[in-house]
């Protein structure tokens, strides 16, 4: 049976070469993989995830003190059965809230980036919550210069282009299922908008990948995390790295009585980066797919219209 590779990222200094091919196959192929190795102690992704929870579990009307109307839930909570998969009619099940970067409040990048909420009655939320934002940075950055040797380019050339990156750490509950035959789903088939994902805690049983026709199950063991490609890399790369549908699905047995948690780090390129094909990317057999330019930011704003969250 098909199945997303699990790659360890130490090979990146070790093997370089068969690590890059590798790697940059499994993308090309299903644009996921599951990357171990990554060196990011687990009692970081734990304590995240206790701290995450104990906020979850407060009373809605504490949650809704950090819920801020007409921002697209670019900062704290966003309540249950608001967002909406592009082109579903029905809300996912599912709860969030968003953590972004800390910028000065002198850059230029103010303005389309709002300072960080954090919850008061969970002290370890900041703590826990900013290291492991700060932590997938790091690693997303890693899994960028592979990228980048991949389709021809110097393997730093992502990096000034994410340092201010409008990137989200978003902590999600999906709570259980108690309704029979309800029609939606904890996260309605999607494409994510930004550069790549790297998703902490796919152990739990759910999450699908559409590949060539047909949904694969996509479970990790030990340390792995799932990254995959977002649609700004796909329209950046002429869709040599393809951003691929995906889903969480309800569990057909005990398991949808229980909750289910799971931490996604949205990197995205700063706000200003110009997402036209590269010309590396560009080739006889693969013309230019796109010929209008428009910007990381003005993408993302595109797009949360289309997700229902602004």
């Amino acid at each position: 049976m098909k199945q997303v590779p699990t790659l360890d990222i130490r090979r990146y200094d070790t093997d370089r070469d068969a690590f890059v091919a590798e790697l940059g196959a499994a993308y090309r192929q299903f644009g996921f993989c599951c990357i171990s190795g990554h060196g990011i102690p687990r009692d970081l992704i734990d304590g995240a995830y206790q701290a995450f929870e104990q906020f979850f579990a407060l009373p809605a009307d504490t949650k809704m003190k950090y819920h801020v109307p007409g921002s697209g839930g670019a900062r704290g909570y966003t309540p249950f059965k608001v967002e909406t998969a592009k082109d579903s009619r029905f809300p996912d099940l599912k709860e969030f809230w968003h953590v972004g970067r800390e910028i000065p409040r002198d850059s230029k990048f103010a303005d389309v980036m709002p300072p960080n909420l954090w919850p008061e009655e969970v002290p370890q939320f900041k703590p826990c919550g900013y290291g492991l934002y700060e932590a997938l940075d790091q690693l997303g950055t890693r899994v960028l210069r592979a990228l980048a040797l991949h389709i021809g380019l110097p393997e730093n050339y992502f990096e000034d282009k994410t340092d201010q990156g409008n990137s989200i750490l978003r902590p999600i509950h999906y709570p259980p299922i108690t309704e029979e035959n309800i029609p939606n789903v904890r996260a309605g088939a999607h494409e994510d908008i930004n550069f790549i994902t790297l998703l902490v805690g796919a152990s739990a049983e759910g999450l699908e990948v559409l590949s060539e026709g047909e949904w694969l199950p996509i479970t990790t063991e030990g340390d792995a995390i799932v990254v995959n490609i977002g649609d700004m890399l796909q329209r950046l790369t002429n869709h040599v790295y393809p951003s691929t549908s995906h889903r969480v699905v309800n569990p057909q047995n005990e398991n949808a009585r229980k909750p289910r948690y799971s931490v996604p780090f949205f990197l995205h390129p700063n706000p200003d980066v110009v997402l036209d094909p590269l010309p590396e990317c560009v080739t006889a057999d693969n013309p230019s797919r796109y010929d209008t330019s428009l910007t990381s930011h003005e993408y993302l704003m595109q797009r949360l219209r289309e997700i229902k969250l602004i």
